[in-house]
């Protein structure tokens, strides 16, 4: 069974990382989708929160595992039986930026392939921080990220 790890910060998941999901799960027998936490970014949502609103999103779709880890991406990978991490590209920064930790972690342990899946050309321009700060000031949200991310933007921003 090919099993493959899709790491991020999913804060908020966007309709770009769920094209990267799907389109992984046509190449791979199960993909694992693992929330970490970035310490430098400081996120918006909590871990929970943020596995929440990937199950929701992703309910419809099978082999599908959402998980969260700390510490080092590589040991997790490993404790979980794949040799593959999956990175969603958008633009050449995002290959800079990706390439350059791919080969950082061959070089720690070499059994373990970065698969890199370019998303779909409507989601190019589309990351987190742009949807957080469109929901900041009430923008539209119309097909950038799904419903229940849309909802839970709205109930965190009316707070504040």
């Amino acid at each position: 069974m090919k099993i493959a790890v899709y790491p991020g910060s999913f804060d908020p998941v966007t309709n770009g990382h769920i094209d990267v999901i799907e389109r992984a799960l046509k190449i791979f027998d199960k993909v694992i989708v693992t929330v970490g936490d970035n310490p430098e970014k400081g996120p918006t949502f909590t871990t929970e929160e943020r596995m929440e609103m990937l199950k929701e999103s992703t309910k419809e779709l099978k082999n599908l595992e959402i998980d969260s880890f700390e510490g080092l991406l590589l040991d997790y990978v490993k404790s979980k039986d794949s040799k593959i991490i999956i990175r969603g590209l958008r633009a050449v920064s995002d290959f800079e930026f990706e390439f350059q930790r791919a080969l950082m972690n061959r070089v720690v342990n070499n059994e373990i392939e970065t698969i890199f899946i370019m998303t779909k050309e409507n989601y190019v321009y589309l990351n987190s921080s742009i949807v957080k700060e469109m929901a900041m000031f009430g923008s539209k949200l119309n097909g950038l990220v799904p419903e229940i991310v849309e909802k839970k933007l709205r109930e965190k921003f009316s707070k504040s």
